[in-house]
């Protein structure tokens, strides 16, 4: 489930755009033969959101859920109703 995960979280990444540093180094060789950094050129790079990344993480992530959903019987919809109300309980226990 780590590899999904990961992989869910690359996709998201994308689908929203995102910057990142680009370095570009160049090296030379001194009197002795060794290579040596001459320059060094750090930019931040913009991604722009993906729309084909929005596709996959909907197609994978949420539309199987909607389907999902929507194929539940009533009595299965209510047993996710209270299960879901039980966890918001819970966690708002937490919070005071």
């Amino acid at each position: 489930m780590e590899e999904e995960d990961k992989i869910k979280k690359a996709l998201l990444k994308k689908a929203l755009g995102y910057s990142a540093n680009e370095i570009i180094e160049e090296y030379t060789f001194n009197e002795d033969g060794e290579l040596k950094l001459s320059k060094k050129k750090v930019t931040k790079k913009h991604y722009s959101p993906d729309i084909a990344a929005v596709k996959v993480l909907f197609d994978k992530y949420y539309k199987t859920y909607e389907e999902e959903v929507l194929s539940m019987s009533d009595e299965k919809l209510l047993q996710e109703k209270k299960f879901l109300e039980q966890l918001l309980r819970e966690d708002n226990d937490g919070i005071e």
